[in-house]
C-alpha cells in the first residue's frame, strides 16, 4: 500500500512538471495555457466550416484570449470574414488581424 502512494505521488509530480514545461510564450499558468489552446481550436473549427474562409492558408495563435491571424487570403471578404468568425469566439478577448490579401 505504502508503494502504490509513493507511485501516485510521483505520477501526479511528473504530471504537473510536464504541464509546466507545456507552458510558453509568458503565459503564467497551466489554465492560461489550456484557455489559448481551447480558443485557438474553436477559431480554426469556425474557418473550416466557413465556405468563404480558407482554414489551411490562415494560422490562428492564442496568447491570453488575443488571438492573432495571419497567412493569406483571396480577398478582403475573407479576411473580414476570418476577423468576425473568431472574434465570435467565446474567449477571445480580442483579434489581430495580420491576414494579407494577395
Amino acid at each position: 500500500m505504502k508503494n502504490t502512494g509513493m507511485s501516485l505521488a510521483l505520477a501526479a509530480l511528473l504530471v504537473f512538471t510536464s504541464a509546466g514545461c507545456a507552458i510558453t510564450r509568458d503565459q503564467s499558468t497551466v489554465g492560461e495555457y489550456v484557455d489559448d489552446a481551447t480558443v485557438t481550436a474553436r477559431v480554426k473549427a469556425k474557418f473550416a466550416e466557413d465556405p468563404v474562409v480558407s482554414a489551411m492558408s490562415i494560422s490562428v495563435e492564442t496568447l491570453r484570449g488575443q488571438v492573432q491571424l495571419s497567412g493569406f487570403a483571396k480577398s478582403s471578404a475573407e479576411r473580414n470574414r476570418a476577423h468576425e468568425l473568431a472574434h465570435a469566439v467565446p474567449g477571445a478577448k480580442s483579434v489581430k488581424n495580420d491576414i494579407v490579401v494577395r
